[in-house]
């Protein structure tokens, strides 16, 4: 019997996964609260979650289940990958990242989702007034600490696109069509890279697209996560 783990991204904790835990309940859900490192992020949840995985993650959460998919290939049986990408950093991202940790520290978690939250969100999406909150309050259960430490991991993340094409795996890619962070385009390159994969982009959802369209997504991912096929 396979372990159903799913992983959350940057600040981010089961709440994102409510709507896949209603159908799957007794899937396992990681806690990197801790690490400051994506490898060890991986390393940590093979260690806790022995045996064969099945292993959805979202955003930063992703990335960790890439890294689990090449630390142990012949125990991840299924991956699925959402609203994430592969690159490797970016000219000029430290310097963003560090500024955003430096406002967390200096105004507080409050101020961090004011600020981070809406553009990761669909615009036709805002007016959900349960949805906004529920992503605010997830927010708010973190630290600055912890998000120094999870910026950390992302800004020294490895270059996943180097060995992509080694995950044999079934993938399955989610994606919200708005994503203006981990678009749609990023998504068609793993397609392309990855050799069994497909790709499912989810109408009218941005960046948490588990929560922004959870019927959609669902529809995709359950199966996946639970099927033989």
């Amino acid at each position: 019997m396979s372990t159903i783990l799913l992983i959350p991204g940057l600040l981010c904790d089961r709440t994102v996964w409510e709507p896949v835990l209603r159908l799957i309940p007794d899937a396992v859900v990681a806690d990197l609260s801790v690490q400051d490192n994506l490898t060890q992020m991986a390393r940590d949840l093979l260690a806790q979650n022995p045996g064969v995985l099945r292993v959805a993650g979202h955003s930063m959460g992703a990335r960790v289940a890439l890294e689990m998919a090449r630390l142990a290939p012949d125990r991840v049986e299924r991956l699925a990958l959402l609203d994430t990408g592969i690159h490797p950093l970016k000219d000029g991202e430290a310097e963003k990242r560090a500024e955003i940790v430096r406002h967390a520290h200096e105004h507080g978690m409050q101020a961090l989702a004011d600020r981070w939250l809406p553009p990761m969100v669909w615009t036709g999406n805002h007016g959900n007034a349960a949805l906004m909150n529920s992503l605010k309050e997830m927010v708010l259960r973190r630290d600055p600490d912890l998000h120094a430490r999870q910026i950390k991991a992302l800004v020294d993340r490895p270059d996943a696109g180097a060995y992509l094409a080694r995950i044999a795996c079934p993938t399955l890619l989610v994606v919200g069509r708005e994503d203006q962070w981990s678009p749609v385009s990023q998504h068609e390159d793993m397609l392309a890279r990855l050799p069994d994969a497909r790709l499912v982009v989810i109408d009218e959802a941005g960046h948490f697209a588990p929560v922004e369209r959870p019927e959609a997504v669902n529809a995709a991912l359950v199966p996946f996560l639970t099927g033989d096929a």
